[in-house]
């Protein structure tokens, strides 16, 4: 079932006409979190009441992905279901937006790139789009595709439902801010834990591809070697990271490329400290190094569809 929707959803993204006309799962799942926060965040006991509107966020969607995969429907309601939740055909297109707005202008790369980031775009040179750009390909790899992937192995639609909705409440209230530090505890706490085997996962999915590269040149040892000695760097550099997950896939993409990433950046008008990750790489970054991080990503996700096409095969 995984393979088939990994399939669709490569082939055929978010199609713009469907979601015009109906809510996608993961706005419908927003709106719950929205009227829930509206409903639940005030007052004391707050972080008791960020965990009681995270169960009323997962349960509905527990039963409708349920609902969807009971035996009566043959597995189609499940299919269909995953490849609506999986994003790597949807998360490429916006990434490669950004190099392609580059191409036009720093503004037009500007303003492509401020539609999956949440930092402050308005003052970023090339480079700061470039690599902001390249965060989220690498960051989304593992939120958007490995962990829901882990999750409908795991548990099936269902499983993947509920991580979708977690990871949703998380980007919208799992901040450190005055009104979510508390309600939105509980959020920002499961969702790190529902990825900490999904975010090594695609670390080590990135490196691989990286080696796979016929323009791999990192030495003249065997691909063995090369793969242990970036896993390596990246088991020394993700810890750095501000995030316990994030710094995996994003680790493993600056090694690969021999890039620096994550870094200083400005978020409601402060400048974080946040150190670099591979600081040694180059940080001239351009639209070439955003179409190289899209190519590298379609590799791992090539070889995450051909270990669960064997896999399939293998239960057959």
């Amino acid at each position: 079932m995984i393979v088939i929707a990994m399939t669709l959803d490569a082939i055929f993204g978010e199609p713009e006409p469907v979601w015009k006309r109906v809510p996608h799962p993961a706005v419908l799942m927003g709106r719950m979190v929205s009227a829930l926060d509206g409903a639940l965040n005030g007052g004391a006991m707050r972080r008791g009441k960020g965990a009681l509107a995270l169960v009323g966020l997962i349960v509905p969607v527990w039963l409708v992905a349920r609902l969807l995969s009971l035996d009566i429907f043959l597995g189609v309601f499940e299919v269909i279901g995953a490849a609506i939740l999986l994003a790597q055909r949807s998360l490429m297109d916006h990434v490669r937006a950004v190099a392609d707005g580059l191409d036009g202008s720093l503004d037009a790369g500007r303003r492509a790139v401020a539609m999956i980031v949440g930092r402050e775009t308005a003052a970023l040179d090339e480079a700061g789009v470039s690599r902001a750009a390249i965060e989220s390909a690498a960051e989304n790899f593992s939120d958007g595709i490995v962990a829901p992937t882990f999750w409908f192995v795991l548990f099936g639609l269902p499983g993947m439902a509920v991580y979708k909705a977690v990871n949703t409440a998380d980007s919208m209230i799992g901040y450190r801010s005055e009104r979510y530090a508390e309600f939105g505890w509980a959020a920002a706490k499961l969702d790190d834990a529902l990825n900490w085997v999904p975010a090594r996962l695609s670390a080590g999915l990135i490196v691989l591809a990286g080696i796979m590269r016929r323009n791999d040149e990192d030495g003249e040892d065997g691909p063995l070697a090369r793969y242990a000695r970036r896993f390596d760097a990246v088991l020394e550099e993700a810890p750095l990271h501000r995030s316990p997950n994030a710094g995996w896939p994003e680790a493993a993409t600056a090694h690969t490329l021999d890039i620096a990433l994550s870094g200083p950046r400005l978020y409601d008008g402060r400048l974080s400290d946040d150190p670099f990750v591979n600081g040694y790489g180059r940080t001239a970054l351009g639209a070439e190094d955003i179409r190289a991080t899209i190519a590298l990503i379609w590799r791992a996700w090539a070889i995450l569809a051909g270990v669960a096409t064997v896999a399939a095969l293998l239960l057959l």
